[in-house]
């Protein structure tokens, strides 16, 4: 059996930055349709001491996610120097497909893979596109299937892509609204005959109570009689959901690597929220009742927010790329961690 290892890597960041401040004119309100006490820059202070979310990305109106998706495609491809005509599959993961400037429909038909390889202008008929809808932990599951398919002879090269535009499906009248961004990140993972590649992995779907934890629904606003949805969430369920969930699933899936635990340099967690991300990593080195190590987990959230797949993709992208000093050196051993809508739960373990 082939090891299957991340060959090639790309991401697409949007230009248009958008700051804390730029929400002090939003009118926020509770689930209750109440507006808040507290003034508009005591709720945006409280709201970066949480999550560390000083500003994020959002798209060019004239973009939809599988616009971004095929240009971090096409990144990760070139990176990997290889014939896109090659690829076996090409597996997209997002959660709100195609969402048009001001429209709020989502549009998944054909499927955001399909439109990416259109968009590439790959020929091959051999290539199978497809969609994985698996909320922010999607792009560490399609990277399990992309194993999957190497490792039972039935494809050689994989694109896998994590892509969403929040901005496109966030109530303005929501505090939550603040933490959603949009990008894109892709690689290529390809068999390889080497040790390096992806050790182990675990999935794990919580769905008895837990599956309504993120879901639609309207504005916030007493004001807005239409009828459109907007992502919302229970941030406290999720958030007590995940210091318990995430470390247990992170430990099976190291544990079950026979690797020394002293020897993982660094894990690429789903930027979801600072200070849950931080408490998920102290929760998971308590199990081997081990300090968190200093700067073993990077994080790109102040600047980029939460691109729900995107985020780990282009974290790593980001780090490989020199922007947190040193990349990788071969042989390093890390993890790839994730929580979101489902609630699902995943992680590999990977050696460099």
């Amino acid at each position: 059996m082939h090891n299957v290892k991340i060959t090639g890597v790309g991401s697409y960041i949007p230009s248009t930055v958008i700051k804390n401040e730029d929400f002090l004119n939003h009118k926020f309100f509770t689930p209750s349709e109440v507006g808040y006490d507290s003034d508009q820059e005591e709720i945006i202070q409280k709201f970066k001491d949480i999550t560390g979310i000083e500003e994020r990305r959002y798209v060019e109106k004239s973009k939809t996610t599988s616009d971004i998706a095929a240009v971090a495609g096409q990144k990760a491809i070139s990176h990997a120097n290889i014939d896109p005509e090659t690829l076996d599959y090409i597996i997209v993961a997002h959660n709100y497909g195609d969402v048009k400037h001001e429209t709020q429909q989502s549009d998944m038909v054909p499927n955001i893979g399909a439109r990416v390889k259109s968009i590439l202008k790959i020929k091959n008929p051999n290539c199978v596109a497809y969609d994985l809808i698996f909320g922010c932990p999607g792009w560490i599951q399609a990277c399990i299937h992309a194993k999957s398919f190497i490792n039972s002879g039935i494809a050689k090269r994989v694109l896998v892509i994590g892509a969403e535009t929040l901005s496109r499906v966030v109530d303005p009248h929501d505090r939550d609204s603040m933490i959603y961004a949009d990008g894109a990140g892709a690689t290529i993972l390809e068999a390889t005959d080497g040790s390096s590649g992806i050790i182990t992995h675990k999935t794990a779907s919580h769905t008895y109570k837990e599956s309504k934890y993120i879901f639609f629904n309207k504005s916030y606003s007493p004001d807005q009689h239409d009828e459109r949805g907007y992502i919302k969430m229970h941030g406290r369920r999720i958030y007590n959901f995940a210091l318990t969930e995430v470390p247990k699933a992170m430990k099976a899936c190291f544990d079950e690597s026979k690797e020394d635990i002293n020897n993982l340099k660094r894990i690429f967690i789903h930027q979801a929220n600072e200070k849950m991300d931080e408490a998920i990593i102290k929760g998971f080195f308590k199990l081997y009742d081990k300090k968190v190590p200093e700067g073993v987990m990077p994080m790109s959230i102040s600047k980029l927010g939460n691109s729900s797949v995107a985020t780990i993709p282009t974290l790593f992208n980001l780090y490989m790329n020199g922007d947190y000093g040193e990349p990788l050196q071969k042989g390093d051993i890390v993890m790839f961690a994730s929580i979101g809508a489902g609630m699902n739960v995943n992680a590999i373990t990977y050696r460099s």
